[in-house]
């Protein structure tokens, strides 16, 4: 059988694989360190170099701090972040210690991953530790990041990481043991996301955690589209990752897409965050979809929102639904006089180029 037909012998296969594990996991079972550290070092002596997305810094933190529940204010949030990340990172060095590897700690922000020069030293330095034989345990910086930790959570950052280190499968442990359908039974595999998972999503959150099923399914999404596998599996089974990388029947595989998006219109997609509108006529709108064209401005109706050269702005059909998102050639000032005008050179003419457009 295939690949395609059989994504799990892909799994098999896989030399470079990043892995999340949520709060939950981590507070709820004592030995969770140690069992990831045994499981890292077996699929690192079968050639894989794994890369680790961690919460719990902020779980730990609030029982450091002596709160009674995960506060909500975000200076205890902060807080707590701070109190728990050393903690954090003292577990897995004595549990990896036990096992003779070394970790590092990788503190990222959303801004580190959405300017390019820092994300390509992001890049380089994970590589570089990576090379030198140690486990990189990543986790959002939310002792500072007032905006991560109100809006984001770490299966969004394992989803950006995922191509950052051209990770082959993306592994997201929690404690569900996969997506599960309308009676309640795991679904074995997904082969398109949209279609087949969204559908099914049950977007329950947890008192220790951020992020429900609905974030894995959108962190799925965003990671097979960048060419990896991903693989939502339960955390408390027993050698659950030995089993997944072994090839057996475990979690819920989300197959790679067959079209991988480039590194940088992945990029533009996912990593940053749109700052304004393009309100396209339904010529430009077709032209857009269907033809792969660049977005002109005679063919803009409107323009939204404040944004510079360089940041990514949603491009949006007539009825208000967004096609795509791509990088302004010029800034919103600019972009309103361009706006249904046409222009005889080409360079002034064109808003967004399609080499910086994304098209869903």
């Amino acid at each position: 059988m295939s690949q395609a037909r059989d994504p799990r012998a892909a799994l098999r296969k896989a030399r470079r694989v990043v892995v999340k594990i949520g709060s939950s996991s981590l507070a709820r079972d004592p030995r969770a360190h140690d069992r990831l550290a045994e499981a890292v070092s077996a699929l690192r002596e079968e050639g894989k170099q794994v890369v680790i997305v961690s919460s719990g810094a902020i779980a730990l933190g609030t029982k450091k701090l002596g709160y009674r529940a995960r506060p909500k204010e975000m200076a205890r949030l902060q807080a707590a972040a701070a109190a728990g990340q050393s903690l954090l990172m003292r577990a897995y060095e004595e549990a990896f210690g036990r096992v003779s590897i070394n970790v590092a700690q990788v503190l990222l922000t959303h801004a580190d991953l959405a300017d390019r020069t820092r994300a390509n030293n992001a890049r380089h330095a994970l590589s570089a530790l990576l090379d030198a034989g140690c486990v990189p345990i990543l986790n959002e910086n939310d002792s500072v990041s007032v905006e991560e930790i109100k809006f984001g959570d770490n299966d969004e950052l394992s989803a950006m990481v995922a191509p950052l280190v051209a990770a082959d499968v993306l592994v997201l442990l929690s404690d569900v043991e996969g997506l599960l359908d309308g009676q309640g039974k795991r679904v074995g595999v997904i082969h398109d996301v949209a279609a087949e998972a969204l559908p099914l999503v049950r977007a329950k959150k947890s008192d220790v955690g951020t992020g429900g099923m609905a974030s894995k399914i959108e962190a799925a999404r965003r990671a097979t589209l960048a060419g990896a596998h991903v693989v939502i599996a339960d955390a408390r089974r027993e050698d659950v990752l030995l089993r997944i990388f072994g090839g057996e029947d475990e979690g819920t595989v989300f197959v790679a897409g067959a079209r991988r998006l480039p590194a940088k219109k992945h990029w533009i997609a996912f990593t940053l965050r749109p700052r304004g509108d393009l309100w396209l006529d339904a010529g430009a709108a077709e032209a857009v979809r269907s033809k792969g064209r660049s977005v002109l401005g005679v063919g803009v109706l409107g323009v939204r929102g404040e944004f510079r050269t360089g940041d990514s702005v949603r491009l949006l059909a007539p009825d208000g639904n967004e096609l795509g998102r791509g990088l302004a050639r010029c800034a919103s000032t600019e972009a309103v006089v361009r706006a249904g005008k046409k222009d005889e050179n080409e360079e002034n003419a064109v808003l967004v180029h399609r080499d910086e457009l994304v098209v869903w």
